[in-house]
């Protein structure tokens, strides 16, 4: 029995040197720090689930799928030099637009008359 136990915490001690050396880019389905933590905690375990599913290995091997990494976003963006911003070419003022929307309004009144009248005479819509 004390040399299972020797062989675990000889398992356990060389996949933790392992997790801590490799590359973060070779760390595969969860972070680091998890992985060292999953390994000290479950040591037996812990250590064949490193070996088996969290490390890359070079080479050949079975690939998995592995998650896209997260990159943390700047907290400011700044626009490029280059990019300026530029009005429409075609900008009105806000009072144009409202003169605009007054001389539809109006022309759509008109229409709304000349319907009344046309109803009231009998006549036929030739819309």
């Amino acid at each position: 029995m004390p040399f299972i136990s020797i062989l675990v915490i000889a398992l356990m001690i060389f996949a933790l040197i392992d997790v801590i050396t490799r590359d973060d880019s070779q760390v595969k389905h969860l972070p680091k720090m998890v992985w060292v933590i999953i390994v000290i905690l479950l040591p037996l375990i812990g250590s064949a689930l490193w070996f088996g599913l969290g490390r890359e290995y070079a080479g050949g091997g079975i690939s998995m799928p592995r998650m896209p990494r997260r990159t943390a976003a700047p907290m400011t963006q700044t626009p490029p030099a280059t990019q300026t911003w530029t009005p429409p070419t075609e900008a009105r003022t806000t009072e144009q637009q409202i003169a605009d929307l007054d001389r539809e309004i109006a022309e759509w009144e008109l229409r709304q008359q000349i319907e009344a009248r046309k109803r009231e005479h009998g006549e036929p819509d030739t819309a």
